[in-house]
């Protein structure tokens, strides 16, 4: 599990014009913090580490420290709400995290060895991601940044579905937790199209030579 640090202070002056103050000052970002037995808080981060922070993947599947004033949070990120067409995060989500309890978060999945496996690479398969992340529930300290799916050995034709992911100790699947029925597909290794094209293609000039054959066979006979 990946470590981040933010630090951010409370935030007492309220309301979209105090925001609006803040951004403009380009130096802390508009927050709120909330759950456990506290009450939310408005809070303001600082921005420079809070945009470096969100430049990497795991960020927002990691369990962050807070410092809030000075006092320690555990806090994951819930939402960030972005400027329409300009590269600015306008307000952020932080929810607090209990070490005894468990916490439910979508983890990305890294496909692995895709440049090497022999169905994609010696049989020309095509690689179709179905899904790009995956939710979990584990203990904060159980939280991965990611989750790998190793297609090395990944036959042509083949379909991986939740089921096949190998969870780290402690970590479980969202769906699967509902019933097999919600075993969804993550990933297929299916034939290329472009060469079963060209396989029809080529089934269907030999058919037209195999006609025009024996319309000269006929022409001879005649």
């Amino acid at each position: 599990m990946s470590e981040y640090t933010l630090t951010a202070n409370v935030r007492n002056d309220l309301g979209k014009g105090a925001s609006r103050r803040l951004r403009r000052a380009n130096e802390q970002v508009p927050a709120i913090i909330y759950g456990g037995e506290q009450a939310p808080q408005p809070i303001a981060v600082d921005k420079t580490a809070f945009y470096k922070a969100l430049e990497d993947e795991a960020f927002f599947a990691s369990v962050i420290n807070l410092e809030l004033d000075g006092k320690p949070h555990q806090v994951v990120v819930r939402d960030l709400q972005r400027h329409p067409y300009k590269p600015l995060v306008t307000h952020a989500d932080f929810m607090r995290v209990d070490a005894t309890h468990a916490i439910t978060m979508r983890v990305p999945l890294h496909v692995v060895n895709a440049e090497t496996a022999p169905s994609i690479k010696d049989q020309d398969g095509e690689l179709h991601v179905l899904a790009n992340e995956v939710e979990v529930s584990c203990l904060p300290k159980d939280l991965p940044d990611y989750l790998e799916i190793d297609v090395a050995d990944v036959a042509l034709g083949t379909t991986l579905h939740l089921s096949d992911l190998s969870l780290p100790a402690g970590v479980t699947s969202v769906e699967l937790s509902h019933g097999e029925d919600h075993d969804q597909a993550i990933l297929s290794i299916t034939a290329a199209k472009v060469s079963s094209e060209a396989e029809e293609g080529e089934e269907a000039e030999e058919g037209q030579a195999d006609k025009g054959e024996s319309a000269e066979g006929e022409d001879s006979a005649e």
